[in-house]
This record gives C-alpha cells, structure tokens and sequence, in this order.
C-alpha cells in the first residue's frame, strides 16, 4: 500500500514539476517577445517624432521654399538661375 501512495505521490510531482517547468519556459519567452516589441515600439515612437518635427518645419512656407530651392532646383518666375560648374 505504502508503495502505491509513493509511485502516485511521485507521478504527480513529476507532473507538477513539468507543467512549472513549461510555465517558466513561457514566461522566458513572453519576457524576449515583450523586449522585442518593446523595441519596435521605442523606435516607432522615435520615428514619429521625427516625422512630426519635418511636418512642423515643412508647413512654414518659408522652409518648404527653401527645401524646394535647395534640392530642385526652383526658382521664382522673375529669378534667373546660375548653375557654377567645377
């Protein structure tokens, strides 16, 4: 009798110690996953500042013809234009 109760009590430690094994298994992986997303989220929110600040400093009229001038080449109707070559 005494060796039933002990190969019972066995079998469910053993199954008690293998469903904590698979929780704290998972409980890693939560923990990386979590990291990694929260790395995604931490340059998303650097890349929306970002984008932020162009659209602030491209809604000034001023900048967005300095922009247009710079990488364009444009120029206002009554401008001429001189491009120095090297």
């Amino acid at each position: 009798m005494k060796t039933v109760i002990f190969i019972i009590l066995t079998i469910v430690l053993l199954a008690t110690w293998t469903q904590i094994y698979f929780i704290f298994k998972e409980l890693s992986q939560s923990k990386e996953k979590f990291g990694i997303l929260k790395t995604k989220a931490d340059n998303l929110i650097a890349e929306n500042a970002k984008i932020k600040s162009e659209i602030e400093y491209f809604s000034l009229p001023e900048n967005l013809e300095k922009e247009l001038r710079s990488k364009f080449n444009y120029k206002k109707p009554e401008e001429k234009m001189i491009i120095v070559v090297p």
